[in-house]
């Protein structure tokens, strides 16, 4: 029988939607770039450029933009129109505006075990967009904390959950990334619960842990409360 003390949830793509506002804007982005280069090619070319800029910039819109107008140096050659550039500037403000809609089942499943456990929301990215789709979507009254880290690592949920809690080993991790949510929560001795969404990004791809006994895979977030009167 499990205790579980403290809820841990991911943000993008689990409390609301996230990725598809970056393949929207990707599409544009192709659009813009399609005399330069095909499709496949400048997919090809921009997540290279952010799997090298995540390092420097972090995660989030502002680090996609920088990615989006390197890539279009490159594959142009050094010659792309200063109104491609300033395109591109204006899809990276318009994602920083973008509505956040929450997911089905989010705010039943906050409302039912909120009572119970204490709810940490647990995001990374940048500090000023994530801060924002926080109070935009009208989540933050649910949450006893609300933290934005520039990695989610192992050591992170061992301090959030101790710091929020009364450590891992009694918190239930819940997200849609298997690298970032789900593998190292359940390294610090956590429980974790993935709730996949349709769209991935290439960069948070990993395989499910196997054979794990703290390992769980919802079918989507209004499993939870189910979840967690099995393991009570």
């Amino acid at each position: 029988m499990a205790k579980i003390t403290t809820l841990g949830f991911d943000a993008d793509d689990t409390l609301w939607h996230n990725e598809r506002v970056f393949r929207l804007t990707e599409e544009r982005f192709a659009s813009l770039l399609g005399d330069y280069t095909d499709k496949d090619h400048l997919a090809e070319r921009l997540l290279a450029a952010e799997k090298r800029n995540v390092l420097h910039y972090g995660y989030g819109v502002k680090g996609f933009t920088l990615s989006m107008i390197e890539t279009a140096i490159e594959v142009t050659d050094r010659q792309v129109p200063a109104d491609v550039i300033a395109e591109i500037l204006e899809a990276g403000r318009e994602m920083m505006s973008h509505p956040v809609e929450p997911l089905p089942y989010v705010e039943e499943t906050l409302n039912k075990v909120k009572a119970s456990f204490k709810l940490v929301l647990i995001t990374k990215g940048d500090l000023f967009d994530q801060e924002r789709k926080v109070t935009a979507s009208g989540l933050d009254v649910y949450f006893d904390a609300i933290e934005i880290v520039s990695e989610k690592t192992d050591e992170t949920y061992r301090s959030l959950f101790s710091r929020h809690g009364s450590g891992p080993g009694e918190a239930l991790m819940i997200g849609n990334s298997l690298k970032s949510d789900i593998l190292p929560a359940l390294d610090a001795g956590a429980y974790g619960a993935h709730v996949p969404y349709d769209l991935t990004w290439a960069l948070e791809e990993a395989d499910e842990p196997r054979g794990h006994d703290r390992f769980y895979r919802l079918d989507h977030i209004g499993k939870v409360p189910q979840l967690l009167a099995r393991l009570s």
